[in-house]
Formats: C-alpha cells, structure tokens, sequence
C-alpha cells in the first residue's frame, strides 16, 4: 500500500487570511499533542495574495505552557522567517520546525504600510506518535 501524507500531517490556521496594516498580529494556537497526536515535526506555510506595500516581518513562536511564548531560536528552524514586501504577491513561503515545546503559532509585525497587504498562514503538524492523525 502507499504511503498517505493525509495519515500523518495536518494543517492547521495560525493567522487567518486578512488585509493587515501597521502593528502586530499573534496567530492562533496551534497544538502539537492535539487529539493525544504528539506530533514530532511542523512547518509554518505563509501564502500572500496582493501585497501592495509595508514591510510585514513573520515570526514562528513556541510555548509550552500556551501563555508564556518566545520567538523560536535560529537552530530549531529550517529556513529563513520571511519579511513580506511588495515584491511577493502570490508567493508561498516555508519555515521548517525542530523544537521541542508543545504550542507554536505565527505572529506578524507590520510596518510602513499605507495599505498593506493581505496573507494567511497555517502550520502543518506532522509525524505524530500515534498513527494516523487525527483529522477533526
């Protein structure tokens, strides 16, 4: 039988798709042990619609208590956090997760836009400790 990404990945939003202008966004939690998964692995997926201006700089946070968060240090990523410009209408963006805490969500900050841009993200937990995941 071949293998599913379906049985061990699932994408869940971070930072709903919107027009954002100046200041700063926290994403939704997103639970690595949701449903008992314990999932060992995640990726953050920006995906950009029209951006018109701004600078729009996206970190990946960690916690693990879902109160106390941090930016997620340069050696638990796989990749660069990306800053959106007006230059990437219509452009996927991926950073790669090797930590260790529980929750991660995304947060944006969002300077020198008069109308900004718009653009969503979701996290992608996978490989979990117990198979498959579960999709609810």
């Amino acid at each position: 039988m071949r293998q599913s990404l379906y049985n061990v990945a699932r994408a869940k939003a971070t930072l709903a798709i919107a027009l954002r202008t100046n200041g700063t966004v926290n994403g939704t939690t997103v639970d690595l042990h949701e449903n008992k998964d314990a999932s060992r692995s995640a990726m953050l997926v920006v995906q950009t619609g029209t951006i018109t201006d701004g600078s729009h700089a996206i970190i990946l946070q960690e916690s693990d208590d879902n109160s106390a968060w941090g930016t997620v240090a340069a050696a638990d990523l796989q990749g660069s956090a990306p800053t959106v410009v007006a230059a990437d209408d219509d452009t996927l963006f991926e950073l790669g997760y090797k930590g260790s805490k529980r929750y991660l969500r995304a947060s944006v900050t969002t300077s020198g836009a008069t109308t900004g841009g718009t653009f969503g993200a979701v996290i992608v937990r996978a490989f979990p400790r117990r198979a498959p995941i579960a999709h609810s």
